[in-house]
């Protein structure tokens, strides 16, 4: 008997025309983990609502879903409750209290667990986390990594039968992510867990994967073993969603010659043995310091509380003309609330913020566009297309029309300007509130996690885009946990530790040779008879492989 089956499942939301999932077929064994890939807006997150039916959206469905033999809809609502847990792309949407503690053991409290059983459960759960400093934290001073872990510690402590993850890690820096994902196997391999994850980043997940499923315009368009995918999607539509080992192979070898598709980072170290690589010089990075600064940040502190944790302490850098710089580090460290600080949205307890020279005491959307991790809190209009024309009428009238048909090819809107923000994927929001900043002109652009939600397609789109407004003068300070968008994008990259911005350099010298802070690339050439390489393209960049 199958664990969960979906037969011809379709839906779409009230007044479209187009299905969000249409035709969607499958079957998942008990214990299964299965990871869901595809396109920002393929319908992952809407089929990940539908199994939730306390959550499940509004509009005209068919097909039928089943759990454990019976059909979905004859179990009780507190049963699916308890067997039937998901931890929401946004974290926001799923924080109900103040406290994290009271977070914690909402949902045992809502299942009437005694006192002792929840201070056992919990006790075990904080400490398998390492949440033990976040306890009596209010939830609103988290990071959004931060309520992430708490979210799926939540969730967890209810002993679910079926867990759903929509992007889990999209928020965790990479030392977290691996934990994650690792506490994920293990509750899979050793508790029996079912699990269907969807997912982005491929190169941790796929490896653990019993069946894939590659969602495409609200279908399957694929399904099968993660080795099985691997081969469907080395067809030119689908490669950048390969992971970096198949990748890697399929750009210096054609598919004939190889035996197997190399999926992990040990295979490819494996492929990579067999190779003969000769060495071609690569051109240096222009030094960027020559230029005008943009942005001077000089001794800045900040705390939420009196006695709080500092998270800014006496944190000076500077920015110059039409560079992007990155700021990566661990969840909690301080980088969303140190580009509050560069808005102005917080004011420092010390400290001195210039824009090309002139101290910015309050947010100016034509001199700096800022974008927290949350998309949604930055929407005020009905439709897309009604929030892209007020982005619009805030900065320049010429070419209006042109910038804002521009964005909507560019960010795959056009189908979308009818619908409401709200209704949008994660991704999809991301994409509408970078169109909108991007509309207003700003001078500096402050990011907060901009490929968060974002399909690998969309993100090489982002690159471009964003190596185009920089070549134009537009300079791009970026908070990210996207160790792989960080090195292709950025001119240079600083790790906020203990308040301050360390370490800063460019990628090659802040990324290489790390364990966690750098890229798959990376950690596929390092120790091996090859000089290291950062991404993809470098390697095409420097290396010659014959090719028997």
């Amino acid at each position: 008997m199958a664990f969960l089956q979906a037969r011809e499942v379709s839906f779409r939301y009230p007044e479209q025309t187009e299905w969000a999932v249409q035709q969607l077929s499958f079957t998942i064994n008990k214990g299964d983990f299965v990871v869901i890939m595809g396109a920002s807006g393929s319908g992952k997150s809407t089929l990940l609502r539908l199994l939730k039916t306390e959550v499940a959206p509004h509009g005209e469905r068919t097909g039928t879903f089943f759990y454990k033999g019976r059909l979905l809809t004859d179990y009780a609502a507190d049963t699916l409750a308890q067997d039937i847990g998901m931890v929401f792309q946004d974290p926001e949407n799923q924080i109900v209290m103040d406290n994290v503690m009271e977070e914690l053991v909402f949902g045992l409290e809502n299942l009437q667990y005694s006192t002792s059983i929840m201070q056992k459960k919990v006790a075990e759960m904080v400490h398998y986390f390492g949440l033990e400093g976040l306890l009596n934290r209010k939830t609103y001073e988290l990071s959004g990594g931060q309520k992430q872990l708490i979210n799926l510690a939540a969730v967890l402590l209810m002993e679910p039968k079926l867990l759903l993850l929509d992007e889990p890690t999209a928020q965790l820096d990479p030392v977290a992510a691996k934990q994650f994902i690792a506490f994920l196997r293990q509750m899979n391999e050793e508790l029996g867990l079912t699990i269907l994850l969807v997912e982005h980043r491929l190169e941790e997940v796929l490896p653990l994967a019993d069946h894939v499923i590659l969602m495409d315009q609200g279908s399957a368009r694929q399904q099968g073993s993660p080795r099985a995918l691997a081969e469907a999607m080395s067809i030119e539509q689908f490669k950048a969603y390969l992971p970096a080992a198949t990748a890697l192979a399929l750009t210096f070898s054609p598919r004939s010659a190889l035996s197997v598709l190399p999926l992990t980072i040990k295979e490819g170290k494996r492929w990579l043995r067999q190779q003969t690589v000769r060495q071609k010089p690569l051109a240096r990075k222009v030094e960027v310091k020559e230029k005008a600064p943009v942005l001077q940040a000089t001794s800045l502190d900040f705390q939420y509380e009196r006695n709080g944790i500092k998270l800014l302490n006496q944190l000076s850098f500077t920015v110059y003309e039409g560079e992007s710089f990155s700021i990566v580090g661990g969840n909690g460290s301080g980088k969303s609330t140190l580009l509050k600080v560069l808005a102005q949205v917080l004011n420092p307890q010390r400290g001195r913020v210039f824009i090309r020279g002139r101290r910015v005491k309050q947010p100016d959307p034509t001199l700096i566009g800022y974008l927290p991790q949350n998309p949604k809190l930055f929407f005020l209009e009905e439709t897309v297309m009604k929030e892209m024309e007020h982005a619009a009428s805030l900065g320049a009238e010429e070419e209006r029309q042109e910038r804002m048909d521009y964005f909507l090819e560019v960010f795959e809107l056009s189908p979308l300007k009818e619908h409401h923000p709200y209704d949008l994927s994660g991704g999809e929001q991301q994409k509408l509130a970078l169109a909108c900043l991007l509309l207003k002109n700003p001078v500096l652009l402050l990011i907060d996690e901009p490929t968060k939600g974002l399909d690998p397609e969309t993100k090489k789109h982002l690159l471009h885009l964003f190596q185009r407004i920089n070549k134009e003068g537009v300079t791009i300070i970026t908070v990210t946990h996207d160790i792989e968008f960080a090195a292709r994008l950025s001119s240079r990259c600083g790790i906020l530790f203990q308040g301050q911005l360390t370490a800063i350099a460019d990628p090659d010298t802040l990324f290489k040779g790390n364990a966690f802070y750098t890229t798959a690339i990376n950690r596929l050439t390092r120790n091996e008879e090859v000089a290291e390489v950062l991404t993809l393209e470098e390697a095409e960049q420097t290396w010659a492989i014959d090719t028997p």
